[in-house]
């Protein structure tokens, strides 16, 4: 009863960061990114949210709860935009990794010689701005010495305009947003963690038996 009631508050927190990072990402994200293997009813049901809520809350492109989540961005604009329609995120922690995504999103820095004004310390020239500068702040690079190509490369990362929360508060939305995309690729991890318990006890349960009919089996032998 007591690895019942843990088990259960341990889901209550996880569903809870998740819904957090849920909001951040359909706040700063979904404007260009869509989730298009993952529908708002399979969320709202991971997460412990209403259709309602969801609705209310998560889905500003008119979609119908149970559809894919898509961005209202056509392909031409996201052309014009930004050279290339922003990818999906649907499966970039399976591609990438979550230590790959947090960093990326504490990386951008401001850069003149670029078409949106950002570069990235981890993705050079990645072709888009900073989602969260408002939260971060203006972030600038401090530039090592030339490299034998005579290339400069950012060596630090410093913020020089401060942002809307403190840096603890970014780092949370940015850990928030990164579980949020874990989850998003693979969302059948939440089911198979909590079936893992009775998975376990079953497999226990058969060893015993098998060892008792072993037993039994053996015991005109001996």
């Amino acid at each position: 009863m007591r690895a019942a009631l843990q088990r259960r508050l341990v889901g209550q927190v996880v569903a809870r960061l998740l819904q957090r990072g849920a909001q951040a990402y359909m706040n700063y994200c979904s404007g260009c990114h869509s989730l298009k293997y993952l529908r708002y009813s399979r969320m709202a049901a991971d997460l412990g949210l209403t259709e309602q809520q969801v609705m209310d809350n998560l889905n500003f492109t008119g979609a119908k709860f149970g559809e894919q989540i898509h961005v209202a961005m056509t392909k031409e604009q996201g052309d014009k935009w930004f050279g290339k329609m922003p990818p999906d995120l649907s499966l970039i922690s399976r591609v990438r990794g979550s230590d790959w995504i947090y960093t990326y999103l504490k990386s951008f820095y401001l850069d003149e010689s670029r078409p949106l004004g950002w570069n990235n310390k981890l993705f050079p020239n990645a072709s888009m701005p900073n989602p969260l500068w408002e939260l971060q702040g203006l972030q600038h690079a401090e530039f090592g010495e030339p490299d034998v190509a005579g290339e400069r490369h950012p060596e630090r990362l410093v913020v020089t305009s401060p942002g809307r929360v403190k840096p603890q508060e970014y780092d949370q939305t940015v850990r928030d947003i990164t579980n949020f995309l874990e989850y998003a690729g693979e969302p059948a991890v939440l089911k198979r963690q909590s079936m893992g318990v009775w998975v376990v006890l079953f497999l226990a349960l058969l060893s015993f038996l098998a060892y008792l009919l072993k037993n039994e089996y053996w015991t005109d032998v001996h």
